[in-house]
């Protein structure tokens, strides 16, 4: 039974590699929370250690989890459109936009997070995960930026992460960990051809097929308890460094660089009695460290060429998240969660036209879950999570003489559904 179950989550793993698609997340690019309890704690909980998809937040969790794999399917529906109000002025030399309203097309993803560890004596385990990110994936059924050559705008970004963990108990309730990451990314543009005479090289801007990029990074952890009440957790992972995207070396500044931001993620837990954890935690996303998601788009598309390493870019901010999960054990072995999640979202008012392709203006996230034990080994758990509209509005940049204001919102729906097998020695 215990290798036909292996068996099945290799299978699986293998399986996921094909069918993993584009993503969507939630703060900027990153998702709310990886792996499906922490993401129906809102993303916080890298104080506790829940289960081997903890590593992928904090990777000294599976020193204190049992041999045990996991698999999670999301089904996720963001919905996204921007408005335009008012007329173009039609003055030499601008840029105006059609006026109304437009939905992106695509509002249904399925992705599975996967994730496996294994205890190698009583204080040292080994694990390895697999996920997703997204976040900048846009269709909509108009040349919004008048590109005759295509009868749609939007990007597609997607990412795939690899981790490989190992953690130690040091000392007694006290652990820490580290993962190698191994990350893949593709992306492709459409509709963006009029901003030609802005592009270090034109042939790389818009219309290509997907370009695709890897590179390597690292996270470490740490989690600890003191007393009967209290746990802590911290974990820092580092930049990753991409290959370039080169067929769009015309679009993205430094030729093509993509790079994936660094960020930190830090929480307490207060355990009042056995059956309740009440969750504290902040997280940093670093965009700023990112020339082409942070270069502004004015003045710079109009003191460089894109493409360039101060080309224009997304103008996104760095954002800091609070995040607040409560778990309670019930009898039955049953557990319900709870979080919700607030973080200013990345893009200020005067970057609005660019991020037409990219409106990840979400804020909050609530979110709910259930587990259920059904023997000591096998567990299922359910979570939800919502997060109402976000919006941000600016003006055209590109046609002052207009007054045209540009509306940007984005809200979010994700169920999903896990199944975790263990063994307790």
């Amino acid at each position: 039974m215990f290798q036909k179950k292996v068996t099945f989550f290799l299978s699986v793993f293998t399986i996921t590699l094909l069918l993993t698609n584009s993503l969507l997340a939630t703060d900027g690019y990153f998702r709310h929370g990886y792996g499906i309890k922490y993401s129906a704690l809102a993303g916080s909980g890298v104080a506790v250690s829940l289960s081997s998809l903890g590593a992928i937040t904090n990777p000294a969790v599976i020193a204190f989890v049992p041999t045990q794999y996991n698999l999670d399917i999301a089904y996720f529906s963001p919905m996204r459109e921007y408005t335009v109000e008012g007329n173009p002025s039609g003055f030499e030399g601008t840029f105006g936009l059609m006026p109304g309203t437009i939905e992106s097309d695509s509002k249904s993803f399925v992705f599975p997070t996967l994730g496996a560890s294994w205890k190698i004596n009583p204080t040292m385990a080994i694990g390895v995960m697999i996920y997703g990110n997204g976040g900048m994936n846009t269709d909509y059924p108009t040349a919004t930026f008048y590109d005759p050559s295509s009868p749609g705008t939007g990007v597609n970004l997607e990412q795939l992460f690899f981790g490989a963990t190992y953690a130690i108990e040091f000392a007694k309730n006290h652990s820490l960990g580290a993962s190698l990451i191994f990350a893949y990314q593709k992306f492709a543009a459409q509709g963006l051809a009029s901003f030609s005479p802005f592009s270090s090289d034109p042939t790389a801007l818009s219309g290509n097929v997907n370009s695709t990029s890897t590179g390597f990074g690292g996270k470490i952890g740490y989690q600890g308890q003191f007393g009967e009440m209290f746990r802590v957790g911290v974990s820092y992972q580092s930049q990753i460094f991409m290959s370039e995207f080169e067929k769009y070396a015309g679009l993205f500044a430094e030729q093509g660089d993509f790079d994936i931001p660094s960020s930190w993620q830090a929480g307490v837990a207060v355990m009042p009695n056995q059956e309740l954890t009440l969750m504290l935690d902040v997280q940093q996303i670093l965009y700023s460290q990112i020339k082409s998601i942070n270069n502004p788009m004015i003045p710079n598309l109009q003191t460089s060429f894109l493409g360039n390493d101060d080309g224009a870019g997304f103008g996104w901010k760095d954002m800091t998240i609070v995040k607040f999960g409560i778990m309670y054990k019930l009898p039955e072995m049953w557990t319900l969660y709870g979080g919700y999640s607030y973080g200013k979202q990345p893009i200020p008012g005067s970057e609005v036209l660019f991020n037409i392709l990219a409106p990840a203006v979400v804020d909050h996230h609530i979110t709910l879950g259930c587990s259920k034990s059904i023997n000591s080994s096998n567990e299922i758990i359910l979570g939800l999570m919502y997060a109402p509209a976000g919006k941000v509005t600016g003006n055209n940049p590109l046609d002052p003489p207009s007054g045209q204001t540009i509306e940007l919102q984005m809200s979010q729906f994700q169920i999903e559904l896990g199944y975790s097998f263990s063994i307790v020695q």
